[in-house]
C-alpha cells in the first residue's frame, strides 16, 4: 500500500505518446506514482474522481502579456493568472513588453518579479527583451533564468520597445548564440508593412480589412526567411512567435531540416478566425500579424496535423475597452491584441480534436511538452511523470458549452470567442498537487504561484 496526498483516480491519462487508464498519486507537490487502478492500493488524503475525464499535464503557455508593472489596468497578474487557471494553464511565460519598464535588463526583471510574487495563482516564468540598444544586457537576463529574449522585426506599437534592424538583430543573435540563449522573434517586414499602412491611410482606408491588407502574408514569410538566414550564420537558437501563415511555418521546418535550431509557434486565433471575423468583429479581432484568409487558416491546420508547428500559445494581449473602441471609426487607432489564455485549450479541443481529428497526445505535445522543453522547464513542467510537478488539467471531453462574457476571468471580458460553442471543458486545474481551479471558481490564494527558472527544470528554491 502507498500513501499519498492526492489520488486522481479513474481517469484517462494523456501523455505525449499515448492514452492510458491509470491513477495518478501525488506527494509533496510532485507525481509520486502512475499506477494500474486495478492492481495497486493507494490511500490518499484527497481523492479526485476522474472517471470519464481526461487527465492532461498542465498547459505551459509560452506567450502571454499580463502587462504588469505599469499597465496593471490592462490586465495584471491577479486576473491574468486566474484566467490561465480557468483555462487549464499551470505555467505561463510572461513577455517583456506592454509593462513599464519593459524587461530589458536585470533591474527591470527584478521589478517585474516583485510585482508578480504575491499575486499569481499558477506558476510563471519570464521572457527578457532584446531591442536595438541592449544586446549588452542579454547576459545578465540569461543569468537571471529568463526563458529567452524577444525581439521585434517590426514596430511593437510601443516607443519604449523599438524594433531591431538587421544589423542589430544579427549582433544580438551572435551574442545569444554565445550564451546559449533562445531569441523569440516577431517576424514581419517592417519597411513593407509601414509603407503599405501609410499608403492605405493616405488613401482614407480605415476599415478592419485595410489593416489586414497592409500586412499581407508574404511580409511574414519574408521576415521569417531573412531571420532564419541570420540565425544560421550566427549559429543562434530562434523561436518564431505567433506565426499566422503556413508558408512561414514551412520555412521554419525546412530550415530545421537543414540544421538551423528554429521552432514555430502559432495561436488559437490563427487556427480558428479569419478575415471575415475581422470584418465582423472589428477592433476586437485586431492583431499583428492580422487574421488571414480561410485558405491560410486551413493551410496552418495542415501544418499542425503534419507536425510542422512546434508550439501553440495564446499570445494573450488584452487591453481596456477604450483602447479597442478607438478603432471603431479608424482601425489604425485600435490596440492590436487578442485575449486568449483562458480559451487556448478549449479552442484546440474543439477545432483540433472534435473537428479535424487531431490526437489528444498531439495537444499535449503542442501545449505542454514542447514549450516546456523549448524554454528549459522540462521535465518539472510539461509532463506527468514520476518526479515532475503535479500540474494537472482535468478535462470533461464531451461537454458542450458556449462562452459568455461573464465566464472570462481576464480583467476586461473582451474576446473574439464570446458566443462560440466549444466541445471539451476544463473541469479542474491543479498546480503542484493543489487545486487552483475547481467547481467553476478559483480556489487558490493569490501568491500560490511560484517562479520557474530556465535550465533548472524547476521552481526557485525547490
Amino acid at each position: 500500500m502507498m500513501r499519498a496526498d492526492l489520488l486522481i483516480r479513474g481517469g484517462t491519462l494523456v501523455t505525449e505518446h499515448e492514452l492510458l487508464r491509470a491513477d495518478l498519486a501525488v506527494c509533496d507537490g510532485r507525481v509520486a506514482a502512475i499506477v494500474d487502478p486495478d492492481g495497486f492500493d493507494v490511500r490518499a488524503a484527497d481523492v479526485l474522481d476522474a472517471r470519464d475525464r481526461y487527465v492532461l499535464p498542465g498547459v505551459v503557455d509560452g506567450h502571454v502579456h499580463f502587462n504588469e508593472p505599469g499597465r496593471t489596468h490592462w490586465e495584471g497578474y491577479a486576473s491574468g493568472s486566474a484566467a490561465a487557471a480557468a483555462g487549464g494553464v499551470t505555467t505561463f511565460c510572461d513577455m517583456p513588453l506592454n509593462n513599464d519598464p519593459p524587461t530589458l535588463d536585470a533591474a527591470a526583471l527584478a521589478i517585474k518579479r516583485r510585482a508578480v510574487a504575491e499575486q499569481a495563482v499558477v506558476d510563471y516564468a519570464h521572457w527578457g527583451g532584446m531591442v536595438d540598444a541592449n544586446a549588452g544586457n542579454l547576459a545578465e537576463l540569461h543569468a537571471e533564468g529568463v526563458v529567452g529574449c524577444k525581439a521585434f522585426m517590426c514596430q511593437s506599437g510601443l516607443d519604449e520597445y523599438p524594433a531591431v534592424d538587421d544589423a542589430a538583430l544579427f549582433s544580438g543573435l551572435i551574442r545569444a548564440a554565445e550564451l546559449g540563449m533562445i531569441i523569440g522573434l516577431h517576424a514581419e517586414n517592417d519597411r513593407l508593412t509601414s509603407a503599405l499602412a501609410a499608403r492605405a491611410r493616405a488613401a482614407g482606408l480605415h476599415g478592419p480589412g485595410d489593416w489586414a491588407k497592409a500586412r499581407p502574408p508574404f511580409t511574414e514569410e519574408e521576415a521569417v526567411r531573412r531571420a532564419l538566414l541570420l540565425a544560421r550564420e550566427a549559429g543562434a537558437v530562434v523561436h518564431f512567435v505567433h506565426l499566422s501563415t503556413p508558408a512561414a511555418v514551412r520555412a521554419v521546418a525546412e530550415a530545421g531540416r537543414q540544421g538551423v535550431d528554429a521552432t514555430a509557434e502559432t495561436c488559437p486565433h490563427y487556427l480558428t478566425l479569419d478575415e471575415s471575423d475581422l470584418d465582423r468583429l472589428g477592433p476586437v479581432a485586431k492583431s499583428a500579424p492580422p487574421l488571414r484568409a480561410r485558405e491560410e487558416v486551413e493551410g496552418l491546420w495542415r501544418c499542425v496535423l503534419d507536425g510542422r508547428v512546434d508550439v501553440v500559445a495564446s499570445d494573450h494581449s488584452p487591453c481596456p475597452p477604450e483602447e479597442k473602441r478607438r478603432g471603431d471609426a479608424d482601425i489604425w487607432e485600435a490596440w492590436g491584441g487578442i485575449s486568449g489564455v483562458q480559451t487556448l485549450l478549449p479552442v484546440l479541443l474543439t477545432e483540433g480534436i472534435d473537428r479535424r481529428g487531431l490526437g489528444w497526445s498531439a495537444i499535449v505535445r503542442l501545449t505542454s511538452g514542447n514549450p516546456a522543453r523549448r524554454f528549459g522547464l522540462y521535465p518539472r513542467k510539461g509532463a506527468l511523470r514520476v518526479g515532475s510537478d503535479a500540474d494537472v488539467t482535468l478535462v470533461e471531453p464531451n461537454q458542450e458549452w458556449t462562452l459568455c462574457a461573464e465566464d472570462l476571468l481576464t480583467r476586461w471580458p473582451i474576446s473574439p470567442f464570446i458566443g462560440h460553442t466549444f466541445r471539451g471543458r476544463v473541469e479542474a486545474t491543479y498546480v503542484r498537487g493543489q487545486a487552483v481551479w475547481r467547481n467553476n471558481r478559483i480556489v487558490a490564494k493569490p501568491g500560490y504561484g511560484q517562479l520557474v527558472l530556465r535550465g533548472t527544470g524547476g521552481v526557485e528554491g525547490a
